[in-house]
C-alpha cells in the first residue's frame, strides 16, 4: 500500500515516530519513498494528490505498546482519534488506539488473537461510493490477487490475504481517495491474467503488463482502477 502525502516530510516524520514505538521500523528510503515493509509513503504532486480518509490499521505486539503508540503521538500533538482501550464491537480481545495523520487519514495500533503475523499491516478500512460495485471489482480479481472473501455486514465487504485484510465501506464517511494497492503475484502469468479479467469486466486499464525497471530489476506489473479510482497494481518481482 502507498499513499500520497501533501507535506511528505510531515508524514514520513509521523510515521516514524508512531510506528517505531511499534517496533516498525523502515525497510526502504530513497530520495522519494519511505516504505515499512507493506506500507509507503510519497509526496503528492500534480499528477497524484494527497491521499485521504483511509483508515489503516497496524501491528502492535501487546497492549502496552498500543497504550505507548498513542501516547507519543499525543504528547507531540499530534492528533488524537481515540485512546486505548477495548473494542468489543471488533472482537472480544481487541484493543486498540487511533490517530489522525497529518492529511486526517485515520491511523490505529491493535492487538488481538488474530493479529497478523509478518508484515505491519493488520487491516484497512477503504470508503467507497457504491459498496456493490466495488465488492464486485475486488471479487472479479480475487483469483488473481490471492484473495478471499470475508465478512459481510449491511455497510461493508470484507476481504482477506493470508493474514490482512481490507474493507470496503460505505456508511457515509466520504470515499477513500488517492491510493494505490498493490498485489503480489508468483509469476508474470498471473500479472497478465489479473489485468485481463479485470478489462474483460469492463474496468479501466492503468498500465498494461510488462517490466517497470525504474521500480526495479525483474519488476513486472500491471494496472487497473477500482470504481472509486484506487489504483490497483499486480506484481511480479521475480
Amino acid at each position: 500500500m502507498t499513499i500520497r502525502a501533501s507535506d511528505r516530510g510531515a508524514s514520513e516524520q509521523f510515521y516514524l515516530t508512531v510506528l517505531s514505538v511499534l517496533g516498525i521500523e523502515p525497510t526502504h528510503r530513497r530520495t522519494e519513498i519511505t516504505a515499512w515493509e507493506d506500507f509507503a509513503v510519497m509526496a503528492a504532486d500534480g499528477e497524484h494528490p494527497p491521499t485521504r480518509h483511509l483508515h489503516v490499521g497496524f501491528v502492535a505486539s501487546s497492549r502496552a505498546e498500543v497504550d505507548a503508540f498513542w501516547r507519543t503521538a499525543v504528547d507531540l500533538a499530534y492528533g488524537d482519534d481515540g485512546a486505548p482501550g477495548e473494542r468489543r464491537q471488533y472482537g472480544e480481545d481487541y484493543y486498540a488506539a487511533f490517530l489522525r495523520d497529518p492529511d486526517g487519514n485515520s491511523v490505529e495500533a491493535v492487538v488481538h488473537d488474530g493479529t497478523r503475523r509478518g508484515g505491519c499491516v493488520d487491516h484497512l478500512w477503504i470508503g467507497v461510493r457504491d459498496l456493490p460495485k466495488s465488492a464486485h471489482f475486488y471479487t472479479t480479481i480475487a483469483r488473481h490477487t490471492g484473495l478471499r472473501t470475508g465478512t459481510r455486514w449491511p455497510g461493508g465487504a470484507q476481504f482477506a490475504g493470508a493474514w490482512a485484510t481490507f474493507a470496503l465501506i460505505q456508511d457515509g464517511r466520504p470515499p477513500t481517495e488517492n491510493l494505490h494497492l498493490a498485489f503480489p503475484a508468483p509469476d508474470r502469468t498471473t500479472v497478465q491474467q489479473f489485468h485481463e479479467a479485470a478489462r474483460s469486466a469492463g474496468y479501466r486499464d492503468n498500465g498494461t503488463p510488462g517490466e517497470r525497471p525504474h521500480y526495479g530489476e525483474r519488476y513486472y506489473a500491471a494496472y487497473v482502477r477500482d470504481p472509486d479510482g484506487t489504483n490497483v497494481e499486480s506484481v511480479c518481482r521475480s
